[in-house]
């Protein structure tokens, strides 16, 4: 195995404590009163949070980690590109919840907040075990890389089911445990009736939201490995990339119709990076015969090349199709 970079406990604990007060800023004072995200003011937190997480990979990480370097550097953009790529498609799925549930314009970043800070505590579980997996049992990367293969082939081969809220076991359990309000009821999750808590159709979104991200941690945290196996750099990429969603989604959800072919490109991605697992040694046993090095460099340009790709063919189609019905009108 590569050796580790040298991220302390308190390393940890900083990094963590920074993430807590930043979202505690965000809810407490910036978000404190519902109130409708415009695209200018999302676009801002996005490009924010952008900056934020290439500040820390390419300036404030070096500075205070061990043996930071080049490559540490190149690990965490790549891996942070590949976590904010599959969290556009998490978007999408974001944007068809709200739709179906018809949640106001006001109340969803209260929903994407609660719903990031879960996601947040599930993938840190989540990291944790992996990393203690993969330090193990070396062998278990050839089969994250043969699941990220197939996964990408059925994202690329088989259409998505769409939202499906009757099917979620979560949902059933706790309709089944607490009654639901049929209205909202402000920013509420819960509201007193008849002397017991009732649910209010906001709080069904939110475990909807923390289920589906779930789900896609199944791909993204695999991903992950894929391009480093240093838990520091999986984790603050991860979180990084995780804390930009809500801005993300009141950039893209007017836009859906602008990336169609971002789910391809998605496909492509898994694909290679479980390619990269089977077929990079990452120093471990038993080394395979088929086995070859491709530099973080490379993937990085392969993971940015594959969604730059994916997105302008996509604007190019809308494009095409608004132009044709201008035409014929």
């Amino acid at each position: 195995m590569a050796a580790l970079i040298e991220a302390t406990r308190w390393h940890w604990v900083v990094f963590v404590v920074c993430v807590l007060f930043f979202l505690a800023l965000d809810l407490g004072v910036f978000h404190r009163h519902a109130h409708v995200v415009q695209f200018r003011e999302a676009l801002g937190w996005t490009l924010l949070w952008v900056a934020v997480a290439l500040a820390f990979g390419f300036f404030l990480a070096p500075a205070l980690v061990g043996q930071w370097g080049r490559r540490e550097t190149m690990e965490f953009v790549t891996g942070y590109l590949v976590e904010l790529s599959l969290s556009m498609d998490n978007v999408f799925v974001i944007a068809l919840l709200f739709a179906y549930f018809r949640v106001p314009a006001a109340y969803q970043h209260r929903v994407l907040f609660w719903g990031i800070l879960g996601a947040l505590a599930m993938r840190g579980v989540m990291i944790a075990a992996g990393a203690a997996l993969v330090q193990r049992f070396q062998w278990t990367l050839y089969l994250f890389g043969t699941f990220l293969v197939f996964s990408g082939v059925k994202m690329l081969f088989v259409a998505g089911e769409g939202v499906q809220p009757e099917r979620n076991v979560v949902l059933r359990l706790a309709r089944k445990l607490w009654p639901v309000t049929s209205e909202f009821n402000g920013q509420r999750f819960t509201v007193a009736r008849d002397g017991r808590r009732a649910l209010t159709p906001l709080a069904l979104v939110l475990l909807m939201v923390e289920t589906t991200d779930l789900v896609f941690a199944l791909d993204s945290i695999p991903a992950i490995f894929g391009v480093t196996t240093r838990p520091f750099i999986v984790f603050t990429s991860n979180v990084l990339a995780i804390l930009g969603l809500r801005s993300l989604y009141f950039v893209l959800a007017a836009a859906i119709g602008y990336f169609r072919y971002l789910k391809t490109g998605l496909s492509f991605v898994l694909a290679f990076i479980g390619g990269k697992m089977l077929l990079d040694p990452h120093d471990r046993e038993p080394p395979l015969w088929f086995q070859m090095e491709i530099p973080t460099g490379l993937s990085l340009l392969v993971v940015a090349g594959i969604i730059l790709l994916a997105m302008l063919f996509s604007v190019i189609a809308a494009w095409r199709e608004r132009h044709v019905r201008t035409r014929a009108s």
